[in-house]
């Protein structure tokens, strides 16, 4: 079964609103098996919607539509959607009774352009809606469908869950299932590279990589009567990436890389305390955002200036005017500096030249080292980022998070 999604209303395609519908509607038909190969937005026109519609079912078996079904002469979707399937509107007493209900509990009573939602072919199945006043509907004709939603989040998802999951269900004998994998430290380019033989002869499943913010990510997604045999054909298919590339692969599903690293230093009982100077923080609000980190995270500091480097964690005078502030020798001191001050198994620190200025030849902007000392061992990193100076910080801090977590591996 193809479907497209199309979703109405001027503010959004002015931008007023993000269209979140899309994407839940995709998500949602895809693990249904249901396959989604264009996605449209149309104003409150009547005319182009017809024409959105009549070509989105020219493509395919099905048409779901959110917004456009409340009680303004510019809600067109349910009128213009019976009009291309030539099927009346007549007045469903049951959706009445409901909308009537829903407005005395609020203790108000509805107007007379309320009644235009009450108004449905005789040949439709009507969703009721639990969270509003706009009933949804399902329309059919010559093997077409067209599935009308209401437009407000919170009455568009619970609708579709309640009816037409399971409506689309029976229609269906296949669901797709997809396994993500996560990876950090190599490019989308780079990564398709290695395993390019791999992506080419795959059909069912198949694999696709994206690429996000700082990361990459690949979604094997298989084709299948049920779960269980859809993992039977993701799995090998994970077992030959991670035979390539494992080592870049931080984690399996949803997990972020901060999350990966703090369940880590949980599940492994290792305490830790973090002194920053570029990241500014950065580092430290990514490991606490993972609950459960209050067991083994002892201290933050964020130490930009030299005297807060000499005062909080012990890093030498000698050192700074030998080697600056941006150097190996005070990232190491920094990290055995915070890990001895707070007594944890794990100090980790970030000294850098983040930008727009404040480079030189010998240490341009973007330089950062990284120390990690681990149980007496400390090594420090040097890296260069590009980008401006958020993008520097951040790639900073997710980088220095990556080499903890394969520094954790071994342990």
């Amino acid at each position: 079964m193809r479907a497209e999604i199309i979703t109405v209303g001027t503010e959004i395609l002015l931008g007023d609103i993000v269209n979140t519908n899309s994407q839940f509607l995709a998500k949602e038909l895809a693990n249904l098996g249901v396959e989604v190969y264009y996605q449209g937005t149309v104003g409150d026109n009547e005319d182009r919607l017809l024409e959105s519609l009549e070509e989105s079912l020219h493509r395919s078996d099905m048409v779901i539509t959110t917004g456009g079904l409340g009680p303004t002469k510019d809600d067109l979707t349910k009128e213009t959607a019976a009009k291309l399937f030539n099927q009346e509107l007549v007045f469903h007493e049951e959706s009445w009774y409901e909308i009537e209900a829903y407005f005395n509990k609020l203790g108000k009573v509805p107007t007379e352009n309320n009644k235009k939602q009450a108004y449905f072919p005789k040949e439709a199945i009507v969703l009721k809606n639990n969270n509003g006043t706009a009933p949804g509907a399902i329309l059919k004709k010559d093997n077409k469908t067209i599935i009308v939603l209401p437009g407000p989040p919170r009455e568009m998802k619970p609708m579709f869950e309640e009816h037409v999951k399971p409506y689309l269900q029976y229609l269906t004998d296949d669901i797709l299932v997809s396994k993500t994998l996560r990876f950090y430290g190599i490019g989308e380019s780079s990564l398709e590279n290695a395993i390019i033989d791999i992506i080419n002869e795959q059909s069912n499943p198949t694999i696709a990589p994206y690429a996000k913010d700082t990361e990459v990510t690949l979604r094997i997604t298989a084709k299948a009567i049920s779960e269980e045999v859809a993992m039977d054909l993701i799995n090998p298919v994970i077992d030959k990436i991670e035979d390539r590339v494992g080592q870049y692969i931080y984690s399996q599903g949803e997990s972020t890389l901060e999350d990966t690293v703090a369940e880590m230093l949980v599940n492994k009982n290792l305490t830790i305390s973090v002194a920053e100077s570029c990241t500014g923080g950065m580092v430290s609000s990514n490991l606490i955002n993972y609950p459960g980190i209050s067991s083994v995270f002892m201290e933050g500091c964020i130490t930009y200036s030299n005297e807060a480097k000499m005062k909080s964690l012990g890093v030498k005078k000698e050192t700074l005017d030998k080697f600056g502030a941006v150097s190996e020798e005070t990232a190491r001191e920094m990290a055995e500096g915070i890990a001895r001050r707070y007594n944890t198994n794990i100090g980790i620190s970030t000294t850098g030249i983040a930008g727009p200025e404040g480079g030189t030849k010998e240490k341009p902007v973007g330089l950062v080292y990284f120390g990690i000392y681990i149980n007496g061992k400390t090594i420090v990193k040097r890296y260069i980022f590009n980008g401006s100076r958020q993008q520097v910080r951040l790639r900073a801090t997710k980088t220095i998070l990556n080499d903890l977590r394969l520094e954790l591996i071994n342990l």
